[in-house]
């Protein structure tokens, strides 16, 4: 893939999750269950389910901002393109699909496996 073209899609992917995390964290309900939550005890287990989904979808996308600016370091650098792990070419096809992809297939794979 075309660094210029990869910078460009990449670049617009980081600034669509920017604007995500700020809508989320816009939304995001109060840490601190204040006044105007009721104090009964059912109520304060929902609130706490949704500020621990709000965090979890924050997370989700910050470590998908992460992957992105790696993806933009790694064109500055000149290494897109190359797997992380083993230093072979990533596939034009993988590079389209996930533009931020740091590895190849086979060691994406593999490091799947071992998360697991």
């Amino acid at each position: 893939m075309d660094t210029d073209v990869a910078r460009k899609r990449l670049e617009e992917i980081r600034d669509e999750l920017d604007r995500s995390i700020s809508v989320i964290e816009r939304s995001s309900p109060p840490v601190e269950l204040g006044a105007e939550y009721p104090q009964d005890p059912a109520d304060a287990g929902a609130n706490l389910t949704e500020t621990q989904r709000t965090a979890a979808m924050l997370a989700t996308v910050r470590q998908q901002r992460s992957a992105v600016v790696g993806g933009l370091h790694r064109i500055e650098q000149g290494t897109y393109g190359v797997c992380a792990d083993c230093g072979a070419g990533v596939p034009e096809g993988r590079l389209e699909a996930r533009p931020d992809a740091a590895r190849c297939v086979a060691c994406q794979a593999k490091r799947d496996r071992l998360r697991r």
